[in-house]
């Protein structure tokens, strides 16, 4: 059902009831999500004061670098300008030694974490998670492995014959230091059918993040919105988000994924034409600041909207900036550009000096190093 047109008193009404401490319905989040005009100042202001109620005027980072295994990919979902079949021409797979490689690569710039990001190739087992894991702690004493994804977990149990709580388990023992809360892109299966077919369904998606709660693990949430979901869809998404951490509180943050439609499938049989716009990536922010009541971190991924955009976020609730990075295959493979792959601190300090917030320094979880 369409949320119904917002008039001045109602926005005012939601707005003041979320300050004021009430949970905001689902159809209350879509109507939001639908605002354009000035109106959307209004809740980017709520939401920035709700921020500053809940985490102060720190804006933090963490010193991270993704490492990208492989681009080859079971799914290589429509949303996805990154997967290629193994018989593509530019499809890759690191060597054990390449990868060592680019762990000390890693090592050498001195990271708190290390983020693996990759297609989950159809010929990877459990060993091969375990391997890439111990390499990195190997090469880099005391960093923080963020990694592996509900679908890589499952496709792992599934290729190793073990259980997903299993898979957690070997994982944890191998080093593994927090679940990345990634290939959740919508969670509603309708949507899922189109932008990300092959993967996991959402039941099976909220399960295995459960499992890693039960097991001792962290993870973050993510959203993946601008693509074919609607408002409502959006909603609900968030609202599963929320059920979950009320449950268990295994989410550190949540990290609104701005989909970037450049050379993906879904752009290629015309499916989408755009990704997000400015006003969904305010919309995105300042709506899940206010509804995600019992979420302390939003994060503003500034490689997926620029560094702009990502500060305009900053005053509309998010609190974080995600990390340094220093490489982003998946973005710019979809058209973010070359700035989508270093974030430097001094630029960070720049945009925060600039808004009058501070910056500092975190580790994964979240603690203040500096």
């Amino acid at each position: 059902m369409t949320a119904p047109t917002l008039n001045s008193a109602e926005l005012a009404r939601i707005l003041d009831d979320a300050l004021a401490g009430s949970r905001m319905s689902e159809t209350e989040a879509a109507a939001l999500f639908r605002l354009n005009g000035r109106d959307i100042w209004k809740v980017a202001a709520a939401a920035d004061e709700r921020r500053e109620e809940v985490v102060g005027d720190t804006v933090t980072y963490v010193r991270n670098m993704n490492l990208h295994m492989t681009n080859i990919c079971k799914n290589r979902c429509g949303l996805c300008a990154f997967g290629r079949k193994p018989t593509d021409p530019d499809a890759f797979c690191f060597t054990d030694e390449e990868f060592r490689e680019h762990a000390r690569d890693a090592a050498k710039k001195e990271v708190t974490e290390v983020c693996y990001l990759a297609g989950v190739h159809p010929g990877f087992t459990i060993e091969n998670y375990e391997t890439m894991i111990r390499t990195l702690c190997e090469e880099i004493p005391g960093v923080h492995v963020h990694g592996c994804s509900p679908d890589e977990i499952a496709f792992a149990a599934q290729r190793s014959g073990l259980t997903t709580k299993e898979t957690l388990i070997r994982l944890k023992e191998a080093g593994l230091g927090s679940v990345q809360g990634t290939a959740a892109e919508i969670l509603v299966d309708s949507v899922r059918k189109v932008i990300c077919e092959k993967k996991i369904p959402t039941e099976e998606w909220v399960r295995i993040i459960r499992e890693a709660h039960e097991v001792g693990f962290k993870a973050t949430s993510t959203i993946m919105y601008g693509s074919v979901e609607t408002p409502e869809e959006r909603a609900h998404h968030l609202s599963i988000l929320r059920d979950l951490q009320d449950e268990t509180q295994v989410f550190t943050d949540l990290v609104p994924l701005a989909f970037l439609h450049h050379n993906t499938p879904l752009e290629k049989d015309g499916t989408v034409t755009y990704g997000s716009t400015g006003r969904e990536d305010i919309l995105l922010t300042a709506v899940s600041r206010l509804f995600l009541d019992n979420m302390k971190n939003i994060q503003v991924p500034w490689s997926k909207i620029g560094q702009k955009m990502t500060q305009l976020g900053l005053m509309s609730g998010g609190n974080d900036v995600g990390g340094t990075m220093f490489v982003d295959s998946l973005s710019r493979t979809a058209g973010a550009g070359e700035e989508a792959d270093f974030f430097d601190p001094k630029d960070m300090q720049y945009l925060c000096d600039d808004m009058g917030r501070k910056l500092a320094r975190r580790d994964t979880l979240y603690n203040i190093l500096e």
